[in-house]
């Protein structure tokens, strides 16, 4: 029978902090609320940066789409050097030996060059669509992969918030316990109970104690998990400022939710918007049947300039300006191909969106219904902490009363350590509940 007190001994040792120790671990503790925990995930994400990234080389895909179809001006220079040619000239009656084409091995060549694609008959345009549509859509993904890290951080700020709760809710049991023992102690001294009674009284308060143990191990294994999201060491110490409270009042109006669902969910716009790009896409494909109208003018100055008649070894400049037309008039399929394609995109994005909206209504519906059932949980859960506690105390006053045995009050203990946890565990489920709702909603 010496073995419970043995067992209790260990575990209580094993369990217990030293005072300094756990000073120390709380002076230096990072105190975060809620909406800190989300910020500082925020700063600290590399999914978040990574489409923070995406979404800038999508903006200056459209700022080059856009600049396409203006003039662009350039500065040319060249150097050729060319074999030796003989000379070639004519002879007058009356004058010297005229040279018409010298021997000119070193030729340099320099131009300022304009050219301006003026019109492309909806190629360009559509181009400019097309990036100014994936430029939206890639913030829109920013927005959902932010929506997604607020929903796991809201997971982990509650896990640890409960895993808190729940140890506090263990070392309260364990003192009664330690109260019951001492009881029972004191009446096996007087000869009121019998051993077996101690005994029973050791096992159930090691049991707890044991629990008290995994309870905190468990808001080691939480603590790390939300330190792992806001940026911090696995090992850095995490005091959230919250408690679990009652509940805020009620959601809205479930018709009310799902169309906001349908107007705020980053998914969704992100498709609509990707439905967008895939028709200017093909727009753009079609447009390469068109002809491309460009104007073109430049400015060469150079050692011997072709233009110049005949030529001379020294540095003249000369101009042009013309007015182009291109028309690619068989491509061998391949603008067909691009059509194809494109519409073919199109169509499986847009079916991809009324697939979204066919399981966004389930799926509002459903965390609404389990934000119902877990706000209406909470009161059940109140009343049965009420119970339990009324039940241990009456049967501690018929126990001491001498006409309950200890097994009675074992198990009115064990009833009442079962209720509070579950009431902690009800309140958790409120705010995941919460908080998976307004992700469905798009919040």
């Amino acid at each position: 029978m010496k073995i419970f007190p043995i067992l209790a001994t260990c575990l209580v040792s094993i369990a217990v902090v030293p005072v300094g120790a756990r000073a120390q671990q709380e002076a230096g503790a990072v105190h975060l609320t809620l909406d800190a925990a989300i910020a500082r995930a925020l700063d600290a994400s590399h999914r978040v940066r990574e489409l923070n990234a995406r979404q800038e080389a999508a903006r200056a895909t459209w700022d080059a789409r856009q600049a396409a179809d203006r003039p662009q001006l350039s500065v040319q220079a060249g150097y050729t050097r060319t074999n030796h040619v003989d000379e070639f000239g004519v002879g007058l009656p009356g004058q010297s030996f005229k040279v018409i084409y010298p021997d000119i091995p070193d030729n340099y060549r320099t131009r300022l060059d304009l050219q301006w694609p003026i019109y492309s008959f909806g190629r360009t345009a559509a181009l400019e669509r097309l990036a100014q549509a994936e430029a939206e859509a890639s913030s829109k993904d920013v927005d959902v992969a932010r929506a997604d890290l607020r929903l796991e951080v809201t997971r982990a700020f509650w896990a640890l918030v409960t895993a808190r709760e729940s140890v506090h809710v263990l070392e309260e049991s364990v003192k009664r316990m330690d109260a019951s023992l001492q009881d029972v102690q004191n009446r096996l001294k007087v000869g009121l109970v019998p051993p077996n009674d101690v005994s029973s009284v050791q096992a159930q308060r090691s049991r707890q104690q044991m629990l008290v143990i995994q309870a905190r191990n468990q808001v080691d294994l939480v603590t790390a998990d939300l330190a792992r999201l806001v940026g911090l060491p696995p090992d850095a110490r995490i005091e959230p400022d919250a408690t679990l409270q009652e509940p805020p009042p009620p959601a809205a109006d479930l018709g009310a939710l799902v169309a906001e669902a349908r107007q705020a969910r980053p998914e969704r716009q992100a498709l609509a918007r990707r439905v967008a790009e895939a028709g200017q896409r093909r727009e753009a494909a079609l447009a390469g049947r068109r002809p491309i109208l460009a104007v073109g003018a430049g400015v060469d100055y150079a050692r011997p300039n072709p233009r110049i008649f005949p030529r001379l070894g020294e540095f003249r400049e000369s101009w042009d300006a013309s007015v182009n037309l291109s028309w690619l008039l068989w491509d061998g399929g391949r603008t067909g191909a691009d059509i194809a394609e494109a519409t073919a995109s199109q169509r499986a994005i847009a079916e991809r969106l009324a697939d979204l909206d066919s399981a966004l209504d389930v799926e509002v519906r459903q965390r609404w219904l389990d934000v119902a059932s877990s706000r209406a949980a909470v009161a059940a859960a109140a009343d049965a902490v009420s119970a339990a506690t009324e039940a241990r105390r009456v049967v501690g006053e018929r126990f001491a009363s001498g006409v309950a045995t200890s097994t009675d009050v074992l198990d009115a203990q064990v009833a009442l350590l079962q209720a509070e946890l579950d009431r902690t565990q009800v309140l958790a489920n409120v705010r995941l509940a919460e908080a998976r709702l307004n992700r469905a909603v798009g919040r």
